[in-house]
């Protein structure tokens, strides 16, 4: 119990910590821009946007990732055995019964978001429904629960919109840049706009890299709880395999909403740069660990 409410309060304060790191980011990014182009205003609404991006992402983030995917409820009227299956597992984790969904993609896979239990949702593709048998999508599904009985999706919900927010600015940055619209009053102007379209550049990748902080081991984690919760580990390794060799690719896969995913939405040939900005941990290691378990 004790290692639970320690779980708890460490991703609580990492979440904070990253939230108030974005804001810092957003921030940052609109006093060079303001700058740039010599007026505050730029400033002021980076302050706004990063502040109410921030309380958006927090209370609201669970809604805007269900839209994103186009998720559509569960029940046990339109899929009583999907909603059984949750319940059972939910029931046994002493979770909650959380929100489903079912995506319209026929590329196997699944994720979990919310704020906390009380406010979670699982979501399920049609695909995932379609390939996978019984103890396989038991074994997702425990995965998911596991997510959120390990507090640790708020955070990665959490940096859907944040990231989000930071390349929008990039871009409107990025934009203003090519239309000329700087000042011409600065001697240092050049150099100004230079650091401008320079940062504008690199913020991305700084707000991907604080996506990254999410730690892989997470996924681990949620494997191996998952598997404890069936009891059943080569239900869930059988599910990875089937959806790594899946060959359906998802239609409109987002690098924001790539982590939340139980495997990665992108597929084909990863390079060494992809895979160092890989947001899971390599589906062979995964299922290893699995079938360690099940020795």
């Amino acid at each position: 119990m004790a290692t639970l409410y320690t779980q708890k309060d460490r991703n609580i304060r990492k979440t904070w910590a990253l939230v108030v790191l974005f804001m810092c980011l957003v921030i940052s990014f609109g006093w060079v821009i303001s700058r740039v182009y010599d007026t505050p205003v730029i400033l002021y609404a980076a302050v706004i946007i990063s502040s109410v991006m921030s309380v958006i992402s927090y209370w609201f983030s669970d809604k805007i990732v269900i839209a994103m995917s186009r998720g559509v409820p569960v029940t046990m009227e339109n899929n009583p055995e999907l909603y059984r299956i949750v319940e059972n597992l939910s029931i046994t984790a002493g979770l909650p019964m959380p929100k489903l969904y079912v995506v319209p993609e026929k590329a196997p896979n699944a994720f979990a978001t919310g704020r906390n239990p009380d406010h979670a949702a699982v979501a399920v593709t049609e695909g995932l429904l379609e390939k996978l048998d019984r103890s396989e999508l038991e074994g997702v599904l425990a995965h998911e629960l596991s997510h959120v009985g390990n507090r640790d999706m708020l955070l990665g919900t959490v940096i859907v919109v944040l990231v989000g927010t930071v390349m929008i600015l990039s871009d409107i940055s990025l934009r203003m840049g090519i239309s000329g619209e700087r000042r011409d009053n600065d001697r240092n102007d050049g150099i100004m706009m230079f650091i401008g379209i320079a940062f504008a550049i690199l913020a991305p990748i700084a707000a991907t890299l604080v996506q990254l902080a999410i730690s892989r081991k997470r996924e681990f984690l949620a494997d191996a709880s998952g598997a404890l919760l069936t009891r059943y580990p080569e239900g869930l390794a059988n599910a990875l395999i089937k959806i790594s060799n899946d060959p359906v690719q998802m239609r409109n896969p987002s690098t924001a909403t790539a982590h939340l995913w139980l495997a990665n939405p992108f597929k084909g040939k990863k390079s060494g740069m992809t895979k160092l900005f890989m947001t899971h941990p390599p589906i062979e290691e995964r299922v290893k660990a699995l079938m360690e378990m099940a020795r």
